[in-house]
């Protein structure tokens, strides 16, 4: 890791193992990584991707399952241009107490999608090998 790389938490799409990611290009995988349990996790757009927001007052949070990977600038240029549109730059705190870039859904554009909480699964990768299936 060089000191211009940004670290990354990806805990979609871009996962080993998942459709996209190739979109990571030459990044280095770093580890394997969970969030500290202040977050939950929704299903967007019917599978294409995950949104991870923060939990809020009233509810559980829960740790999400991803990987960090050490990014160039070009590869972190490239990395915001392929997420998709309803997802924001942010940080999230590492069960580790680290802080880490990554993508996060603001909570007004999850209810106005109506995307089901998929938390108990505890991460994408674990959503998609259950085939997809939002009940419990």
């Amino acid at each position: 890791m060089t000191q211009n790389d940004t670290l990354f938490f990806i805990c979609g799409s871009a996962l080993s193992g998942q459709p996209d990611h190739h979109t990571l290009g030459q990044a280095r995988f770093v580890k394997a990584a969970k969030t500290a349990p202040h977050y939950r996790l929704h299903d967007a757009n019917e599978g294409w991707h995950p949104a991870i927001r923060l939990a809020q007052a009233d509810e559980q949070g829960i740790a999400i399952a991803g990987e960090i990977y050490a990014l160039s600038d070009a590869q972190f240029d490239a990395l915001l241009a392929s997420e998709p549109p309803d997802l924001v730059q942010s940080t999230v705190e590492m069960d580790s107490g680290e802080t880490i870039t990554a993508m996060l859904c603001p909570q007004a554009t999850i209810d106005e999608h109506g995307w089901p909480d998929i938390s108990q699964h505890g991460g994408w990768a674990a959503f998609k090998a259950n085939g997809d299936s939002t009940t419990p």
